[in-house]
């Protein structure tokens, strides 16, 4: 069979199966991230979980981070194959210790499998594609990965919300595992015939790092901007941003690209840290918090060397879309996990009905990214990232509102709508400005750390959130909520500056 030759469909005979079955792990992955921010508060409540609520998201997504550099150097040295089917299997492992759990640690093991595999599924899936699919298919493939996250935003929440009130939670995780096994089964037969040499060995797997973060958490816009940005013209300021390239984005040492093994220590390094500041609530007073700094600052230092110069001090250009990109995910993910647990404990409202309010946030989500695609030619990144925070600010904030006043779930429902589309304006744009920041010799450092700085900000304020509503009083404290989501608002409020500053020096903001 001659694999080089050009199909005209994803369903040509030889693609096929491949073609269903890396849809189904990419759907089966976004189904299983928006489906846990639903039934969390039963596992919470089943496994008198309370102290680990946070512990179970921010796990996930630094253990995500070690999946994604170690299955981008593997894929590298060895071809897609051995790290998909392993990363498969560990997430596999993952489903079924969460959905079998009896005690909460057991649980947040099956999720730190899961957060390692999903992350290293995605690297995988997006270097099979380099390497199975000719170009001309790439931007329908990636449509295709970007459209199996729309739906499982759409139904996945009410449906695990249904699940877990009428079967048990048990089997949000069990069920999925289920058609996990299914989609891989689906796939072996062709990607054995993948070789782990090639040209696509050396250039396509670094760059594939940005997109597989996506399908791990970041939610369908993000997937859907990969496409979009593939495809849509260059805007007016994207070829200004180009002309700055050489100024703004800076080669990186080769021992710390994407995918070497200075990467991976320090990406351990990172997430060892974060999930230090999530255990350190378990420690008495004053050593939670003293724990919790020192591990904030060796995950700071740890992290800088995966990051652009001059990130962590909102350089103006590519550090800075790197800083806005990390802002806008740990403000906005931090929020969404104590939304439905607010929302199920203060309000009564049952887990389905919960998760319906994350479905609207899902679909603005989208919306968002699609128009943000049409007035691409209109208005600069930067101005739509400006405007694309400034919505996430006011959704957030109305979220800090109904915590402290009590104003009902319809008005959690309309800010979080309002909230979504920020998400859906702003990633998109990031993608964009660091694409127009980036030459073919640091494509793979600046998408690889888009992802990286996304997953261990989210991860970091998830854990940061967690000691805050501890230290409030918890489910008991109607203010816990409020200092959840205080955080958000003051992580939001600091990304307004950083938006202004990812246009190119010099340029017309």
């Amino acid at each position: 069979m001659n694999l080089t030759a050009r199909p005209v469909s994803l369903m040509a005979p030889h693609l096929r199966a491949t073609t269903i079955g890396s849809f189904a792990l990419v759907f089966l992955g976004a189904f299983e991230a928006l489906a846990v921010t639903t039934v969390m508060p039963a596992v919470s409540a089943d496994l008198d979980g309370a102290a680990y609520y946070a512990l179970a998201f921010s796990g996930t997504l630094a253990a995500s981070v070690v999946g994604v550099v170690v299955a981008g150097r593997w894929s590298d040295r060895r071809g897609p194959v051995a790290p998909l089917l392993a990363a498969t299997a560990i997430f596999l492992v993952g489903l079924i210790v969460a959905g079998s759990a009896s005690t909460i640690e057991v649980f947040v093991v099956g999720r730190l499998l899961q957060g390692f595999g999903s992350g290293a599924i995605n690297v995988a899936l997006y270097v099979v594609v380099a390497r199975l699919y000719p170009a001309v298919l790439h931007p329908r493939i990636f449509g295709a990965f970007a459209a199996a996250w729309v739906l499982p935003s759409m139904i996945g929440p009410p449906v695990a919300g249904w699940v877990a009130e009428q079967i048990s939670w048990h089997w949000v995780f069990l069920g999925v595992a289920v058609l996990v096994l299914i989609a891989a089964a689906l796939m072996l037969p062709a990607i054995r015939q993948i070789t782990g040499s090639g040209a696509a060995a050396a250039g396509t797997a670094p760059a594939a790092t940005e997109p597989a973060e996506s399908a791990e958490r970041s939610g369908p816009a993000t997937s859907i901007a990969s496409a979009e940005s593939a495809e849509a013209p260059e805007s007016s300021e994207s070829a200004e941003s180009a002309g700055a390239t050489g100024s703004a984005a800076q080669a990186q040492p080769e021992q710390t690209g994407p995918g070497s093994l200075v990467s991976i220590l320090l990406a351990l390094v990172v997430a060892g840290a974060v999930l230090a500041i999530s255990l350190a609530q378990q420690l008495p007073s004053p050593l939670d918090w003293t724990v919790a700094v020192v591990a904030l600052i060796v995950a700071g230092v740890a992290a800088r060397p995966l990051l652009p110069r001059r990130t962590l001090l909102a350089g103006r250009g590519l550090p800075a879309t790197v800083l806005l990109r990390g802002l806008v995910a740990a403000s906005f993910f931090a929020a969404e996990i104590y939304m439905p647990l607010m929302l199920h404990e203060r309000d009564g409202l049952a887990l389905s009905v919960s998760g319906l309010i994350l479905t609207v946030g899902a679909i603005s989500w989208a919306a968002g990214s699609h128009l943000q695609g049409r007035l691409g030619e209109r208005f600069g990144s930067t101005a739509i990232a400006r405007v694309g925070t400034a919505l996430i600010a006011v959704g957030i904030v109305v979220q800090l509102l109904d915590a402290l006043l009590a104003l009902g779930p319809i008005v959690a429902a309309a800010g979080w709508l309002v909230a979504g589309a920020g998400m859906g304006t702003v990633f998109p744009r990031v993608a964009t400005l660091a694409l127009a920041y980036s030459t073919p010799r640091n494509q793979g450092f600046n998408s690889a750390a888009l992802s990286i700085f996304d997953a261990a900000s989210s991860a970091t304020s998830i854990a940061i959130a967690g000691l805050l509503f501890a230290l409030v009083g918890g489910t008991d404290s109607p203010f816990a909520y409020a200092a959840a989501f205080a955080l958000s608002v003051v992580v939001i409020v600091l990304a307004q500056p950083v938006a202004a500053r990812t246009a190119p020096p010099g340029a017309q903001r």
